[in-house]
């Protein structure tokens, strides 16, 4: 049996499982679940979605890594832009300073190295924002003078 027809199976048996379980729930009715009695009604439907969400990044990096690791071209090209994201993070992380003032959070006060990685994240956001910006304007602008 070839992987194909494992996974059409596997996909069917879930699809069943959110299937019967939908069932439950309107079978039960709106005042039954909005009094709390059937509170179990919902952990096979929760449990089914994360089965089916697990399932779904494994496979999604599983396929990137395969495909990263086989073709080298797109293995350097990702690398260049992992490093050049991590440059920026670099360079956002230096240029932000901490803030003097405390600023209250929902379980105290918030830390200088908290308020120097938020700094760091705005900082960061702004480049990229810029960046974005001088990529569709040079785009652009490359498109008009090429007609």
């Amino acid at each position: 049996m070839n992987l194909h027809k494992i996974l059409k199976i596997v996909a069917a048996i879930i699809g069943l499982v959110g299937i019967v379980s939908l069932v439950r729930i309107i079978a039960a009715g709106d005042e039954t679940i909005k009094s709390g009695e059937n509170a179990g009604l919902f952990e096979p439907m929760a449990i089914t979605a994360y089965v089916i969400l697990g399932l779904t990044v494994f496979f999604v990096v599983i396929f990137v890594l395969k495909n990263l690791f086989t073709n080298t071209a797109t293995l350097k090209s990702t690398l260049i832009g992992v490093g050049a994201f991590a440059a920026v993070l670099i360079i956002a992380y230096v240029l932000s300073g901490g803030d003097g003032m405390q600023y209250k959070l929902q379980d105290g006060m918030a830390t200088e190295s908290q308020s120097h990685l938020v700094g760091a994240g705005l900082i960061a956001f702004y480049i990229l924002i810029a960046v974005a910006a001088l990529a569709m304007i040079f785009s652009g602008a490359k498109k008009i003078t090429n007609k």
